[in-house]
């Protein structure tokens, strides 16, 4: 019965009127959105033709969906943001706790061009989430997320 209430709450009413309650929580690893540092717990959301990044409730980033240039996923999305916009935000301290680490995290990387504004994120998203946050972004973008761990990247 409440999945039929939820069914018809949002046929009703549009998503954005949602987003404060409904969003994925994520955790911010690195990449160009200002006054943001490793490790923020963050809150993503997928609204109309944007891609909205909140933090404590404040806007941090509004992504436009048709400026997304490439979404990669896995262990090493790290690497392929930084390659593509440019910038070393990893340390290589990151990536020993990472090889070290046991459990599985699972990345999330967004990089983009806004009318020559080129920008990146990874992120790590919660393991019951990330299926359903790749295909809400490949939705919105029309773009197939690549699997950074099948791929080589030459620094």
């Amino acid at each position: 019965m409440n999945k039929l209430i939820a069914i018809l709450l949002c046929a009703l009413f549009p998503l954005s009127a949602f987003a404060g309650e409904f969003g994925y929580k994520i955790t911010y690893d690195g990449g160009s959105l200002p006054d943001s540092k490793p490790g923020t717990d963050m809150k993503l959301s997928i609204e109309g033709t944007n891609i909205r990044m909140m933090r404590d409730g404040a806007e941090v980033a509004v992504i436009p969906a048709a400026s997304v240039t490439e979404i990669s996923y896995g262990q090493d999305v790290h690497r392929r943001v930084g390659a593509a916009i440019g910038l070393a935000v990893f340390s290589l301290g990151l990536g020993a706790l990472l090889a070290l680490s046991k459990s599985k995290k699972h990345f999330v990387g967004i990089t983009w061009d806004n009318g020559g504004q080129k920008g990146g994120v990874a992120f790590q998203a919660d393991k019951n989430d990330y299926r359903g946050l790749l295909a809400g972004l490949e939705g919105i973008t029309g773009k197939k997320a690549v699997d950074s761990d099948t791929m080589t990247v030459k620094n």
